[in-house]
């Protein structure tokens, strides 16, 4: 899956995803520092299952701090987006072509309200005015795609009775639209079933519920340790109540990890407090200070509960364990070597499909690792379930 840092020009999207990647990036102040998107590998943490079998594990994937696993998934960072981007404005056109690919959007707020809504310096920004612009021209994206062929497309689908969740998931295909998303949208709406005769106000809010349902958007409060940013991070919770929103410094964070990189510090991401374990200058003691200070206001910087909080509770992945009920180490001796990630709903014999394809084919039950209880193929898994698959 792809997570996609999304957000006008300089609100700190280069700095959450160096925090969060440790990727080297180009980071200024001014309108499109980023002109190609930034590729690289940020984690989701969870609670190890290695404790539970007193042992530590050795990922062969990702890493695991005091049995505190971190599973790795795949980040975005795009340019800047700008009011207008949808008819090609800024960088509009790449900007939009590149999240084709993204599965969840992270929305970069700057809650300092000190950037216009182009990202040009200016005071009292409404901040709430960069949700409204940026939803404004997601939507008006997927509603240009739609309209591009909606007459010839509604129609042929009633003449050739065609399926219409069907033919609208083929035509969104390469956003990676799901036919189960078309169905769920059009439960939810009860438009008439001749889309046909669908008004033009039916159909932006079809193609807005479309990339709401498709594509859907946590916002990450960022620099909500200056001067305006609790007071704008408490106005984006009460203006937007349906959207998650997550207080964040990814300033704090990203010092924090090179901190620890440079060995001056003991911190693992996402934890509210940290050691200092190096020889520390005056001036790092009191950077170091005042980042205390924000990890204890907001119980951490926020970087890694919005990965977490995109992952687990917008798209409902949950982290699955192959283990054995007998052994936990494979071929080579690792222990508990591989953690993967899985939509909500996902079987048992999905789980083995996962794995490999023969798996799947051969499927002949599996085995809770921790109760050592057979479970067919039907069996749905649960976060953090440990799982032997037995094959013929």
């Amino acid at each position: 899956m792809m997570l996609a840092l999304v957000g006008k020009p300089s609100v700190g999207k280069s700095t959450f995803f160096k925090a969060a990647t440790l990727a080297e990036v180009e980071i200024a102040s001014y309108p499109f520092t980023t002109i190609k998107a930034n590729h690289g590998v940020g984690y989701v943490r969870i609670e190890c299952i290695d404790k539970e079998f007193n042992t530590n594990c050795n990922p062969s994937h990702g890493f695991c701090i005091n049995h505190n696993r971190f599973v790795p998934v795949e980040l975005m960072d795009v340019a800047g987006l700008v009011p207008g981007a949808s008819e090609g404005k800024g960088l509009g056109n790449q900007f939009l072509d590149d999240l084709r690919k993204a599965d969840v959007f992270i929305h970069i707020v700057d809650t300092s309200g000190n950037l216009d809504v182009e990202g040009k310096p200016t005071e009292n920004h409404d901040v709430c005015k960069d949700v409204e612009f940026l939803e404004d021209e997601l939507n008006k994206w997927f509603y240009n795609i739609l309209m591009k062929v909606w007459k010839s497309f509604a129609r042929k689908a009633e003449i050739e009775d065609m399926k219409f969740s069907e033919a609208v998931a083929h035509q969104f295909s390469g956003l990676k639209v799901k036919e189960d998303d078309v169905k769920d949208v059009l439960l939810k709406l009860d438009f008439s079933k001749k889309p046909s005769i669908w008004t033009e106000e039916q159909l932006k809010e079809f193609a807005t519920a479309l990339r709401k349902k498709s594509k859907p958007m946590i916002i990450a409060a960022n620099k909500v340790d200056t001067k305006n940013g609790k007071e704008n991070f408490e106005k984006l919770i009460k203006e937007f109540p349906d959207l998650m929103v997550v207080p964040c410094s990814a300033d704090s964070e990203l010092a924090l990890r090179e901190a620890a990189k440079a060995e001056l510090i003991e911190y693992i991401p996402g934890d509210s407090d940290f050691k200092i374990k190096g020889e520390i200058n005056e001036k790092q003691k009191l950077a170091l200070e005042d980042i205390k200070k924000v990890l204890k206001e907001y119980d951490g910087t926020g970087v890694q509960e919005v990965l977490n909080m995109a992952i687990f509770n917008l798209l409902k992945y949950v982290a699955i364990f192959p283990a054995s009920a007998n052994k936990l180490a494979d071929s080579k001796g690792n222990i508990l070597p591989d953690c993967f990630l899985l939509p909500k709903g996902s079987t048992a014999l999905d789980f083995a499909f996962h794995l490999h394809t023969d798996f799947g084919k051969n499927f002949i039950k599996a085995i809770d690792a921790r109760t050592k209880k057979a479970l067919g193929k039907a069996y749905e898994l649960k976060h953090r379930d440990a799982l032997e698959i037995v094959t013929r």
